[in-house]
Protein backbone atom coordinates (compact mmCIF):
# COMPACT_ATOMS: atom_id res chain seq x y z
CA UNK A 1 0.00 0.00 0.00
CA UNK A 2 1.81 3.16 -0.93
CA UNK A 3 1.42 5.77 1.43
CA UNK A 4 1.33 9.74 1.45
CA UNK A 5 4.63 12.17 3.02
CA UNK A 6 4.00 11.92 7.09
CA UNK A 7 2.93 15.54 8.09
CA UNK A 8 4.25 17.02 11.20
CA UNK A 9 4.11 14.99 13.68
CA UNK A 10 3.11 17.39 16.49
CA UNK A 11 -0.46 18.01 14.91
CA UNK A 12 -1.44 15.08 13.02
CA UNK A 13 -2.13 11.02 14.17
CA UNK A 14 -3.06 7.91 12.07
CA UNK A 15 -6.67 7.46 12.25
CA UNK A 16 -9.75 5.49 10.70
CA UNK A 17 -13.37 6.68 10.81
CA UNK A 18 -15.71 4.13 12.58
CA UNK A 19 -19.14 5.59 12.05
CA UNK A 20 -20.23 8.74 11.03
CA UNK A 21 -23.50 10.51 10.42
CA UNK A 22 -24.96 13.90 9.75
CA UNK A 23 -24.86 16.65 12.22
CA UNK A 24 -26.85 19.69 12.31
CA UNK A 25 -27.08 21.21 9.16
CA UNK A 26 -23.83 20.87 7.24
CA UNK A 27 -21.46 18.78 9.75
CA UNK A 28 -20.61 15.31 10.36
CA UNK A 29 -20.65 13.54 13.76
CA UNK A 30 -17.33 10.78 13.81
CA UNK A 31 -16.31 7.60 15.83
CA UNK A 32 -12.70 8.04 15.54
CA UNK A 33 -10.21 5.32 16.45
CA UNK A 34 -6.36 7.13 16.20
CA UNK A 35 -2.75 5.88 16.81
CA UNK A 36 -1.79 7.54 20.49
CA UNK A 37 -5.51 8.00 21.34
CA UNK A 38 -8.08 5.31 21.05
CA UNK A 39 -11.48 5.73 19.90
CA UNK A 40 -13.12 9.24 20.56
CA UNK A 41 -15.94 11.28 19.04
CA UNK A 42 -15.24 14.15 16.83
CA UNK A 43 -16.74 16.88 14.87
CA UNK A 44 -16.24 17.83 11.36
CA UNK A 45 -17.64 21.12 10.85
CA UNK A 46 -19.42 22.07 7.20
CA UNK A 47 -17.55 18.56 5.53
CA UNK A 48 -21.35 18.14 4.02
CA UNK A 49 -21.09 21.36 2.18
CA UNK A 50 -20.75 21.26 -1.38
CA UNK A 51 -17.03 22.44 -1.96
CA UNK A 52 -15.81 20.43 1.38
CA UNK A 53 -13.03 18.18 0.11
CA UNK A 54 -12.79 16.31 3.42
CA UNK A 55 -16.56 14.65 3.37
CA UNK A 56 -15.18 12.01 0.96
CA UNK A 57 -11.92 11.12 2.92
CA UNK A 58 -13.51 10.73 5.99
CA UNK A 59 -15.41 7.13 4.92
CA UNK A 60 -14.09 4.22 6.92
CA UNK A 61 -11.65 2.19 5.63
CA UNK A 62 -9.93 5.10 4.50
CA UNK A 63 -6.59 5.54 6.39
CA UNK A 64 -6.46 9.13 7.43
CA UNK A 65 -3.83 12.00 9.21
CA UNK A 66 -6.21 13.72 11.26
CA UNK A 67 -5.81 17.03 13.63
CA UNK A 68 -8.30 18.01 16.39
CA UNK A 69 -9.12 20.86 19.00
CA UNK A 70 -10.77 20.52 22.19
CA UNK A 71 -10.70 19.17 25.57
CA UNK A 72 -14.12 17.73 25.83
CA UNK A 73 -15.85 14.59 25.32
CA UNK A 74 -16.32 15.73 21.36
CA UNK A 75 -13.65 16.95 19.79
CA UNK A 76 -13.26 19.10 17.30
CA UNK A 77 -11.48 18.27 13.37
CA UNK A 78 -9.12 20.59 12.03
CA UNK A 79 -7.05 19.05 9.05
CA UNK A 80 -7.68 15.80 7.59
CA UNK A 81 -5.22 14.25 5.02
CA UNK A 82 -5.63 11.04 3.03
CA UNK A 83 -2.75 8.62 4.23
CA UNK A 84 -3.10 6.14 1.76
CA UNK A 85 -5.74 4.42 -0.61
CA UNK A 86 -8.97 3.45 0.86
CA UNK A 87 -8.67 0.02 1.72
CA UNK A 88 -11.18 -1.42 -0.62
CA UNK A 89 -13.55 -4.03 0.56
CA UNK A 90 -16.53 -6.05 -0.88
CA UNK A 91 -19.42 -8.59 -0.13
CA UNK A 92 -18.35 -10.88 2.63
CA UNK A 93 -14.80 -8.43 3.36
CA UNK A 94 -16.74 -5.48 3.29
CA UNK A 95 -18.97 -7.12 6.05
CA UNK A 96 -16.25 -8.10 8.19
CA UNK A 97 -15.00 -4.59 7.93
CA UNK A 98 -18.43 -3.58 9.48
CA UNK A 99 -18.00 -6.29 11.89
CA UNK A 100 -14.38 -5.24 13.33
CA UNK A 101 -15.78 -1.44 13.57
CA UNK A 102 -18.76 -2.22 15.61
CA UNK A 103 -16.80 -4.59 17.92
CA UNK A 104 -14.13 -1.55 18.70
CA UNK A 105 -16.83 0.71 18.81
CA UNK A 106 -19.09 -1.67 21.42
CA UNK A 107 -16.22 -2.73 23.80
CA UNK A 108 -13.53 0.16 23.26
CA UNK A 109 -13.96 2.66 26.17
CA UNK A 110 -13.51 6.01 24.62
CA UNK A 111 -10.10 8.25 25.09
CA UNK A 112 -7.77 4.53 25.65
CA UNK A 113 -4.83 4.36 23.40
CA UNK A 114 -4.43 0.94 21.74
CA UNK A 115 -1.97 1.42 19.68
CA UNK A 116 -0.91 -2.49 18.88
CA UNK A 117 -4.41 -2.99 18.20
CA UNK A 118 -4.57 0.05 16.11
CA UNK A 119 -1.93 -1.82 13.84
CA UNK A 120 -3.37 -4.89 14.43
CA UNK A 121 -6.71 -3.29 12.86
CA UNK A 122 -5.34 -2.08 9.98
CA UNK A 123 -3.29 -5.35 9.26
CA UNK A 124 -7.24 -7.18 9.43
CA UNK A 125 -8.71 -4.64 6.86
CA UNK A 126 -5.77 -5.47 5.00
CA UNK A 127 -6.46 -8.91 4.99
CA UNK A 128 -9.87 -8.57 4.20
CA UNK A 129 -9.42 -6.91 1.35
CA UNK A 130 -7.11 -9.55 0.17
CA UNK A 131 -9.98 -11.53 0.60
CA UNK A 132 -8.20 -15.16 0.44
CA UNK A 133 -9.01 -16.15 4.49
CA UNK A 134 -11.56 -13.95 5.90
CA UNK A 135 -12.69 -16.30 8.55
CA UNK A 136 -9.07 -16.59 9.91
CA UNK A 137 -8.55 -12.56 9.73
CA UNK A 138 -11.38 -11.95 11.95
CA UNK A 139 -10.85 -14.89 14.62
CA UNK A 140 -7.24 -13.33 14.71
CA UNK A 141 -8.47 -10.08 15.61
CA UNK A 142 -11.69 -11.35 17.78
CA UNK A 143 -8.66 -13.01 19.90
CA UNK A 144 -6.86 -9.72 20.15
CA UNK A 145 -8.95 -7.25 20.72
CA UNK A 146 -9.96 -9.65 23.95
CA UNK A 147 -6.61 -9.81 24.89
CA UNK A 148 -6.26 -5.87 24.83
CA UNK A 149 -9.17 -5.51 26.44
CA UNK A 150 -7.71 -7.84 29.50
CA UNK A 151 -9.66 -11.29 28.42
CA UNK A 152 -6.78 -12.94 26.82
CA UNK A 153 -7.39 -16.56 26.11
CA UNK A 154 -4.48 -19.18 26.05
CA UNK A 155 -5.85 -22.15 23.79
CA UNK A 156 -2.49 -24.00 23.58
CA UNK A 157 -2.19 -25.29 27.31
CA UNK A 158 -4.74 -27.37 29.81
CA UNK A 159 -5.99 -24.89 32.07
CA UNK A 160 -5.60 -27.23 35.45
CA UNK A 161 -2.38 -28.74 34.70
CA UNK A 162 -0.13 -26.64 31.43
CA UNK A 163 -0.06 -29.10 29.98
CA UNK A 164 0.01 -28.45 25.90
CA UNK A 165 -2.86 -29.16 23.79
CA UNK A 166 -2.46 -32.19 21.73
CA UNK A 167 -4.13 -32.10 18.05
CA UNK A 168 -5.51 -35.02 17.72
CA UNK A 169 -7.48 -34.76 21.50
CA UNK A 170 -10.89 -32.87 22.23
CA UNK A 171 -11.20 -30.14 24.30
CA UNK A 172 -13.79 -27.83 26.08
CA UNK A 173 -12.71 -24.07 26.83
CA UNK A 174 -14.81 -22.93 29.90
CA UNK A 175 -14.78 -18.78 30.24
CA UNK A 176 -13.68 -18.39 33.73
CA UNK A 177 -11.10 -21.48 33.42
CA UNK A 178 -9.77 -22.19 30.05
CA UNK A 179 -9.37 -25.17 28.26
CA UNK A 180 -9.93 -28.97 29.96
CA UNK A 181 -9.90 -32.11 28.17
CA UNK A 182 -13.53 -33.01 27.01
CA UNK A 183 -15.12 -35.56 28.84
CA UNK A 184 -17.00 -38.69 26.93
CA UNK A 185 -20.45 -37.52 26.83
CA UNK A 186 -19.76 -33.56 25.70
CA UNK A 187 -19.19 -34.23 22.15
CA UNK A 188 -21.34 -31.61 20.91
CA UNK A 189 -19.70 -28.82 22.42
CA UNK A 190 -15.45 -29.93 22.01
CA UNK A 191 -12.99 -28.41 20.12
CA UNK A 192 -10.28 -30.19 18.76
CA UNK A 193 -6.59 -29.33 19.85
CA UNK A 194 -6.09 -28.62 16.04
CA UNK A 195 -8.34 -25.57 16.12
CA UNK A 196 -7.10 -24.67 19.68
CA UNK A 197 -3.54 -24.94 17.84
CA UNK A 198 -4.11 -23.39 14.80
CA UNK A 199 -5.67 -20.20 16.67
CA UNK A 200 -2.80 -19.95 19.20
CA UNK A 201 -0.43 -19.95 16.60
CA UNK A 202 -2.33 -17.54 13.96
CA UNK A 203 -1.96 -20.26 10.94
CA UNK A 204 -4.87 -20.25 8.65
CA UNK A 205 -7.94 -22.24 9.38
CA UNK A 206 -8.53 -25.47 7.39
CA UNK A 207 -12.33 -25.70 6.13
CA UNK A 208 -13.23 -27.86 9.14
CA UNK A 209 -11.69 -25.69 11.89
CA UNK A 210 -13.91 -22.88 11.26
CA UNK A 211 -17.14 -23.39 12.51
CA UNK A 212 -15.73 -24.45 16.02
CA UNK A 213 -12.94 -21.41 16.00
CA UNK A 214 -16.35 -19.15 15.13
CA UNK A 215 -18.47 -20.65 17.87
CA UNK A 216 -15.44 -20.24 20.23
CA UNK A 217 -15.07 -16.76 20.05
CA UNK A 218 -18.96 -15.67 19.73
CA UNK A 219 -19.07 -17.27 23.26
CA UNK A 220 -16.53 -15.52 24.27
CA UNK A 221 -17.51 -11.82 23.49
CA UNK A 222 -21.11 -12.23 24.21
CA UNK A 223 -20.99 -11.46 28.15
CA UNK A 224 -18.79 -8.12 26.78
CA UNK A 225 -21.49 -7.36 24.07
CA UNK A 226 -24.35 -7.56 25.79
CA UNK A 227 -27.79 -8.51 24.85
CA UNK A 228 -28.14 -5.64 22.01
CA UNK A 229 -27.74 -7.87 18.92
CA UNK A 230 -24.98 -6.83 16.41
CA UNK A 231 -25.87 -4.83 13.46
CA UNK A 232 -23.31 -5.86 11.51
CA UNK A 233 -24.51 -9.53 11.78
CA UNK A 234 -28.40 -8.59 10.76
CA UNK A 235 -26.98 -6.94 7.58
CA UNK A 236 -25.12 -10.38 6.94
CA UNK A 237 -28.43 -12.23 7.68
CA UNK A 238 -30.00 -9.72 4.66
CA UNK A 239 -27.33 -9.39 2.28
CA UNK A 240 -26.53 -13.33 2.01
CA UNK A 241 -29.47 -15.35 3.82
CA UNK A 242 -27.32 -16.67 6.37
CA UNK A 243 -26.38 -16.44 10.34
CA UNK A 244 -22.94 -17.13 10.03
Amino acid sequence: MSTHPLPPRDTFFAAFILHRRNYANTSLLLEVFASGQGRFPAIAKGARRKNSASSALLQPFQPLWLAVTGRGEVRTLTKTEGAAAPIALREHALLGGFYLNELLLRLLGRNDPHDALFAFYQAALTALAVGDDLETALRQFELRLLHELGYGMILNRVAVDGNPVVAERSYVYERDTGVRLAEAHESASTLSGATLLTLATGHPLAPDQRRQARVLLRSALEPHLGNRPLESRELYRRWFGTSR
